[in-house]
C-alpha cells in the first residue's frame, strides 16, 4: 500500500526540495503556493463568469416573456444556440475561430474569452430559470400593474422581477455551483486554474493521490461557500408565508 505524502506540496517546484513552513520565500515557489495561485484564479473565471450569466441570462430570460416578438425571437435564439453546444466546445470557438473572424478579439487575453465562452454558456441556462420565474406569477399581476397606470418596463421592474428572482433563487444556486466546477475547462486554453494545476503537478511529483484530493477539496469549499451564501441570501428575501420562508 502506497504511503501517503502531504509534504509535497512544500517542495520547491524547480528544485524538488522541501521548504519549511511549505511557503516559498526570496522568489521560490512551492507547490503550495501554486495550488493557492491556480485556486485564486479559478475562483476569478468563476465569478466574472457568473456575472455574465446572470448579466446576460436576465436579460434573455426576460426577453422572452416580453410582447415584442423580435425580443422572443433573439431570447429563444440566444438560448438554444449557448445551451445545445457543448462547453468545451465553445471554449475552443471562442479560443480559436472567432478570433480569426473578428480581428480586434486577437488581442484579448484568453482568460477573458474564457470568461466569456462560460458565461455565455451558463447565460442559456438561467435564460430558461428567470422565464420559468416570470411565467410562475399569474397574469394577473401583470394586468393589474397595467391597470394602476405602470408602463410595461415598470409593471416588470416593480411587480414581476422582485417576485420572480425570489422564485428561481434555488435553481440560480445550483448555477452558481456548477460554474464553480465547470470553470474546470479553462485548463484546455492553458489558464493556470486548479485543474491545469492538478494535471502538471502530479507529473511533476507523480503524487498523484494527494494533489487530487487537494484540488478536489478546494473545488469543494468553493461550491460549498457559494452553497451556503445563496442560502443566506435565500432566507433573507424569502416572501413571508411562502414555502421554505421558515428554513
Amino acid at each position: 500500500m502506497a504511503t501517503w505524502d502531504w509534504q509535497v506540496f512544500c517542495r520547491d517546484t524547480v528544485t524538488g526540495e522541501q521548504q519549511s513552513g511549505c511557503f516559498g520565500q526570496g522568489g521560490e515557489i512551492t507547490y503550495l503556493d501554486w495550488m493557492l495561485s491556480a485556486w485564486g484564479w479559478t475562483l476569478s473565471v468563476a465569478s466574472l463568469a457568473l456575472v455574465v450569466a446572470l448579466v446576460v441570462g436576465s436579460l434573455m430570460g426576460i426577453a422572452r416573456t416580453t410582447p415584442s416578438r423580435a425580443a422572443v425571437y433573439f431570447g429563444n435564439a440566444w438560448t438554444e444556440l449557448f445551451r445545445n453546444i457543448p462547453l468545451l466546445v465553445q471554449i475552443f470557438l471562442w479560443y480559436h475561430v472567432i478570433p480569426s473572424l473578428i480581428t480586434p478579439l486577437r488581442e484579448v487575453p484568453s482568460f477573458v474569452l474564457v470568461v466569456l465562452a462560460l458565461g455565455f454558456f451558463t447565460s442559456a441556462r438561467i435564460s430558461e430559470q428567470v422565464k420559468a420565474g416570470i411565467q410562475s406569477i399569474p397574469r394577473g399581476q401583470l394586468y393589474a400593474g397595467l391597470a394602476v397606470g405602470l408602463s410595461l418596463p415598470q409593471t416588470y421592474r416593480y411587480v414581476l422581477l422582485p417576485v420572480a428572482f425570489r422564485v428561481v433563487i434555488p435553481p440560480l444556486t445550483s448555477e452558481s455551483m456548477n460554474i464553480v466546477k465547470n470553470s474546470s475547462v479553462a485548463f484546455a486554453v492553458s489558464i493556470a486554474e486548479l485543474t491545469l494545476f492538478a494535471l502538471q503537478a502530479q507529473e511533476e511529483t507523480s503524487r498523484g493521490i494527494e494533489i487530487y484530493l487537494a484540488v478536489t477539496g478546494a473545488y469543494f469549499v468553493s461550491a460549498f461557500a457559494v452553497n451556503r451564501v445563496a442560502l443566506f441570501i435565500e432566507q433573507r428575501v424569502q416572501i413571508p408565508g411562502t414555502l421554505g420562508a421558515a428554513r
